[in-house]
């Protein structure tokens, strides 16, 4: 059993791996439903530790600023990513999530592309494309939570 983290830019899969993991049975949280986060959009660093202490089985979501004070209670960090062009065009689709709609959003989500995922990239212990159909990712994701892997087989 094992505690993943998934984070990636908006438009990676993220929720909608998520929502796959919890229809498997598998306890899951999105950060960015709820009062996980503050009013700065980080997290409710007690309110995080707390949930993390409580399970040794878990899948969170979630992309904050904060989130790299939590890598050390995570047993892998699972980065999803696409290219710009396919997260541009799903968030601006998308109808679960209003964030992106707006050229100013689309703009901002361009920006972290830039300078946001590189960080991400560098501290995940795994990457995986989120262009891959999501039962297949949530298989891989599954693989870590259950066996506690510390890479997808191949």
């Amino acid at each position: 059993m094992a505690r993943v983290l998934i984070t990636g830019m908006s438009g990676t899969g993220k929720s909608t791996v998520l929502e796959i993991l919890r229809q498997r049975g598998h306890q899951v949280v999105e950060t960015d439903e709820g009062t996980w986060k503050l009013p700065d959009e980080t997290w409710d660093e007690a309110r995080i530790d707390e949930l993390l202490q409580g399970h040794s089985e878990l899948v969170v979501s979630g992309t904050v600023e904060n989130q790299a004070k939590f890598y050390d209670k995570f047993d892998d960090v699972v980065l999803l990513s696409v290219p710009l062009e396919v997260a541009l065009q799903r968030v601006k689709n998308r109808t679960n999530n209003p964030y992106g709609q707006t050229d100013e959003q689309q703009r901002e989500i361009t920006e972290y592309f830039y300078t946001v995922e590189p960080l991400l990239r560098s501290s995940a212990t795994i990457e995986l494309d989120g262009c891959a159909p999501a039962e297949d990712l949530a298989d891989v994701l599954e693989r870590l939570v259950d066996d506690g892997l510390d890479f997808p087989l191949e």
